[in-house]
């Protein structure tokens, strides 16, 4: 039997309370010091609701990862869509990250630093992650062959760009969030002349 609108929303929400837990467990206790009793404390259910729904504490950080990223790619899709000159783009798909980032800044932190102290068999968030790069990659080389970024390595430019997300999530907050001249600011001090800051 199919189920209901309202149960998918339900194991939704529940699915949702239970990510949300454990992403304040894997960032108080790390990787290896979190526990599937920890998560389930946390996200208020019992162990059986958690094993209902994620087999081991990696599966619960891959879905956070997925979760994370997916959403990240589906609201730059629209912008990256938009055909507009690639740094009009750039800025955009930034604000956007930026937004992100205001609204959830823990998960954003988490999903920008995590990947790199991991190795699971199966990252699946991977893809969306490649996608955003591999964008991001390409409208630098596009802004550079139209003159709207300095003359540059792009691989370097794009290695700024650590530095640059990572302004975006401690600049601006809810009350006060970031403008397109705070991102055209962060790209003049950080790409510009990348050599720098790295």
């Amino acid at each position: 039997m199919p189920i209901s609108d309202r149960q998918f929303e339900e194991r939704r929400m529940r699915q949702n309370r239970i990510l949300d837990g454990a992403l304040n467990v894997f960032k108080e206790k790390g990787l290896e010091g979190a526990t599937m009793d920890e998560i389930a404390n946390s996200s208020g259910f019992g162990k059986a609701t958690l094993y209902y729904y994620f087999k081991s504490k990696e599966d619960v950080l891959s879905a956070i990862l997925v979760d994370g990223w997916q959403n990240i790619w589906e609201s730059l899709e629209p912008i990256i869509a938009e055909d507009h000159s690639p740094r009009k783009t750039f800025v955009s798909v930034l604000m956007k990250i930026s937004e992100n980032a205001q609204k959830r800044p823990g998960l954003f932190e988490f999903l920008f630093n995590v990947p790199k102290a991991i190795s699971l068999d199966e990252q699946p968030w991977k893809d969306y992650q490649h996608r955003l790069y591999a964008v991001i990659q390409g409208l630098l080389e596009d802004g550079i062959k139209k003159g709207e970024f300095p003359n540059l390595d792009p691989q370097l430019l794009f290695k700024a760009l650590g530095g640059l997300f990572m302004g975006l999530v401690l600049m601006g907050n809810k009350t006060n969030p970031i403008s397109e001249n705070d991102i055209e600011k962060l790209i003049e001090q950080l790409i510009t002349d990348p050599t720098k800051k790295i």
